[in-house]
């Protein structure tokens, strides 16, 4: 059975759009299952995982686009880079839209090879894993997450509810399609084979890693992390590496969309790289099976249990903004007094907090620190506490309690 991804709507009017289309995102999130439904036989499929046919589009890129003629797509475009000058020959002579789609999980190389060549002839979209609302069949009410009472009341008509334990045996599975969809697919198993098959065979060999166990530990180290403020001094000592290794390690990861940064918001724009970014796995099933978690119960009351269920909704909330093919406007706030905002959505010129809270009773308390933002000299818009409430509560005239639910 497909389920229908929310990228399908953008991705066809892109398609209208642009000559050349890129979907990336790491490996198993549904990628190729994705546009070959969309394409309906109307793309000539090609796949580079194939080592001769990578060979040939390596060795010889013209005569392979002689052989395979738009329109066409191209699966793990990142394995032939040299494919790019000549795509742009032929998009050059032709702008017709919709001529390639390509699909690619490396986007470290990627990007080098796409901004060098095919610049203002590609439209870029991300994908990850399965969306709450995807994961229901429900691909439509995936829109652009905000704490608006009016967005939050369309999704509470046409959404499930779920309670704590089915939250966090949502986040225990993951959202790769093949073990959210599956619930006889053992988690073990399947991660494992997915860190052995593709973290090692992808991000270690652009990493450039010798030692498989070091690299590992790598990965360990930064699951445990992750929803944390991203200190790379106490991570490479954690993880027995250099400081200039974890760093370039991360940047793989991230690259690769297993990472995502969320960066501190600040009115100078260009103050806001300075401070220390949150690290945020973008699997929290991947991130439970590297930080040795069990069960869906163990996790559920085990030490990471906030900071994991942080990392489920900051997910959530970026696959609604990139699933909809759009920048993510996300960042969070943190004072010299360390007063946190654990999100906020940059809109309008506007700023919407966002606190994310393991509790069934939510109380205005927990919006305490959202004033904070009247010191930013910005508009603050309605807040929200995404919590285990099973319904709306509102909070106070500007702020509600927001079930998990309805991310």
């Amino acid at each position: 059975m497909y389920y229908q991804r929310t990228l399908e709507t953008f991705l066809l009017k892109a398609t209208q759009q642009f000559p050349i289309l890129l979907v990336a995102g790491p490996r198993q999130v549904g990628k190729t299952t994705f546009l070959k439904h969309l394409s309906e036989g109307k793309y000539t499929y090609v796949t580079l995982d194939d080592p001769l046919l990578a060979s040939l589009a390596k060795e010889d890129p013209k005569l392979f686009l002689e052989r395979f003629k738009p329109p066409l797509f191209i699966d793990e475009i990142q394995y032939a880079p040299e494919l790019f000058p000549y795509i742009k020959m032929i998009v050059d002579e032709n702008r017709q839209p919709g001529q390639f789609w390509m699909t690619g999980s490396q986007q470290f190389l990627l990007m080098k090879g796409v901004s060098e060549s095919l610049a203002g002839r590609i439209g870029i979209l991300n994908l990850l894993g399965l969306s709450l609302w995807e994961a229901q069949d429900k691909a439509r009410l995936g829109t652009p997450f905000l704490p608006d009472q009016k967005i939050l009341e369309e999704r509470m008509a046409g959404g499930n509810k779920f309670s704590l334990k089915e939250v966090y045996f949502n986040i225990w599975r993951g959202s790769y399609p093949a073990i959210a969809l599956n619930p006889d697919i053992d988690h073990t198993l399947f991660y494992s084979s997915y860190v052995q098959t593709y973290l090692q065979r992808d991000v270690r060999d652009l990493a450039h890693v010798g030692d498989q166990n070091s690299f590992f530990r790598f990965l360990r180290a930064t699951a445990a992390r992750t929803g944390q403020l991203l200190n790379i001094t106490e991570l490479a000592r954690d993880a027995d590496i250099s400081p200039s290794t974890a760093k370039s390690w991360l940047s793989i990861l991230e690259a690769s969309h297993l990472l995502y940064f969320l960066h501190p918001y600040f009115d100078n724009i260009n103050k806001r790289m300075i401070k220390s970014p949150k690290l945020y796995f973008l699997d929290t099933g991947l991130c439970c099976y590297l930080t040795e978690w069990s069960s869906p119960e163990t996790l559920e009351a085990g030490a990471m249990a906030g900071s994991i269920f942080e990392t489920y909704i900051v997910a959530e909330v970026l696959k609604s903004y990139w699933h909809n093919g759009k920048q993510a406007p996300l960042y969070y706030y943190r004072d010299k007094d360390k007063k946190e905002i654990n999100l906020l959505v940059y809109q309008d010129k506007m700023l919407y907090p966002v606190e994310i809270k393991k509790t069934g009773s939510p109380n205005r308390g927990a919006t305490r620190h959202f004033q904070l933002i009247d010191k930013l000299n910005i508009k603050r818009g309605e807040g929200g506490i995404v919590c285990f409430t099973d319904k709306l509560i509102p909070l106070s005239k500007d702020d509600t309690a927001i079930p998990a639910y309805l991310v």
